[in-house]
């Protein structure tokens, strides 16, 4: 735990000689490529887009950051950014699984500006870690450290890559210990009041000494920006996981296959119980190994000998080794009755279904991508009236699309006043020119409207 004169040293001399030992460990993650329904990723940006228009300065930015004079694009839909840390110096780096799940290709910005292509050694959807490998000789590392001896109210700092600025470092404190998310209930997150914003995911949070307490994942937030509660996934945590993805590949945790309720007094006393201990069992999963053994209504009293915390329950039983036996106590029709009980293995999350395909195509003369979109996509983006339509999926930056003014989520409606109804209407179409220009129909944001495609600079 850092010390008050630690402390008072820190804020009068602020963290630069830390960040200049600790920064060069720190990487941006790219994920050029992702297996997204391009349509919708694309629906998703324009609704994104909407609800910050109205935030002036945030359009100044990213007028300043985007519009036209920026880098240009590569052709390929927009990269996900994250951040990541290197904890081994031949290239293992730990960064978030929600930062490259769904990924076909990872690249890995050091902080040296090279960019190199990383493979995923292993990814853990139950604790959102994923550990990924670079070829690039000898690398910095940063050291996993011990949240067990950080107190609320120790200093720390975030560094990552906010919104892809650039990487930055943040300083707060230590806001609470032993958080548990509804969504991650195998995890006591650390809270922190330090600023981390989209970008910052897979990086470290880190003691004033230079080692690594957690990696931050989450954030709590109405407006989608920092408001000074992030979560960061601890340190111990970190390290269990990281060995088992380099050995293995995945993470094994037990699984019962049942889901449970606190008991109210009231219940209690409805099934017999004195008090309200254990977890009530409302729900057996399908193809269990609770099937045929555990029944709705049964009350799980000890699990090994030890008595039930429902909090505790899902961290408990994914400890358990797959395939082991546990002797379960459970109450049953007002009787208590010993279970031999085989541990099954936790399967794997559900794969989110807007990573599951749904292609675009590359319109070259326009230099723009385009997908085919259904009815619902069309509802997203404000056009639910229109019968068909391409929606605009990418973007280069001085291609023709661009230069005419469209942008990721527009619905192009017409060509002239041939009504499109799939990609190949557009996909093969002659490049514009001043003299002969392409007429399009537009929907942005509900409202349609022509524009004119030249190839040129026409705004």
């Amino acid at each position: 735990m850092a010390s008050v004169h630690s402390l008072s040293s820190a804020a009068q001399s602020g963290y630069a000689d830390l960040v200049r030992r600790i920064a060069p460990s720190v990487v941006t993650i790219l994920v050029e490529e992702r297996r997204e329904g391009a349509a919708q990723y694309a629906a998703d940006r324009a609704v994104a887009r909407t609800d910050n228009e109205t935030d002036a300065a945030g359009a100044m930015l990213r007028r300043f950051l985007s519009g036209p004079g920026a880098a240009p694009d590569t052709g390929e839909r927009e990269g996900v950014l994250g951040s990541g840390f290197i904890v081994r110096a031949d290239g293992l780096i730990v960064t978030n699984n929600h930062v490259v799940a769904g990924a076909k290709s990872v690249r890995v910005r050091l902080s040296d500006s090279r960019e190199v292509p990383a493979q995923i050694v292993g990814t853990d959807a139950a604790t959102d870690i994923a550990l990924l490998h670079v070829d690039a000789g000898r690398l910095p590392v940063l050291r996993l450290g011990s949240s067990e001896k950080s107190a609320v109210g120790d200093a720390v700092i975030a560094i990552g890559n906010p919104y892809g600025l650039g990487q930055t470092v943040t300083a707060g404190i230590v806001s609470a210990r032993g958080r548990t998310l509804d969504a991650d209930p195998y995890i006591d997150f650390l809270q922190t009041d330090a600023a981390i914003n989209r970008g910052n995911s897979g990086g470290p949070l880190l003691a004033t000494d230079g080692t690594v307490l957690g990696v931050t994942s989450v954030i709590f937030s109405p407006s989608g920006g920092s408001v000074g509660l992030g979560f960061a996934i601890p340190a111990e945590t970190v390290a269990v996981v990281i060995a088992q993805l380099e050995a293995h590949g995945r993470v094994d945790r037990g699984y019962i296959g049942v889901s449970t309720q606190a008991l109210t007094p009231a219940i209690a006393t409805a099934l017999g119980l004195k008090t309200p201990v254990g977890a009530l069992i409302t729900a057996v999963d399908a193809d269990s190994p609770a099937q045929g053994i555990l029944n709705v209504g049964d009350v799980l009293l000890s699990l090994g000998s030890v008595p039930v915390v429902l909090s505790r329950l899902p961290r408990r039983v994914a400890r358990l080794a797959p395939g082991s036996t546990v002797e379960l106590v459970i109450q049953r029709d007002g009787v208590q009755l010993p279970v031999a009980f085989k541990v099954g293995r936790l399967p794997d999350p559900p794969a989110d279904p807007g990573l599951a395909g749904g292609t675009d195509t590359w319109a070259p003369n326009l230099a723009i991508g385009l997908a085919d979109t259904t009815a619902e996509v069309r509802k997203a983006v404000k056009a639910e009236s229109e019968p068909s339509g391409l929606i605009v999926t990418q973007l280069r930056a001085a291609g023709a699309g661009a230069l005419a003014g469209l942008r990721i989520g527009d619905l192009i409606t017409h060509a002239g006043t041939k009504r499109l109804t799939g990609v190949a209407d557009l996909a093969t179409v002659d490049a514009p020119t001043p003299k002969l220009p392409l007429l399009l129909r537009v929907v942005r944001d509900g409202s349609p409207s022509f524009i004119a495609v030249t190839g040129e600079d026409e705004r």
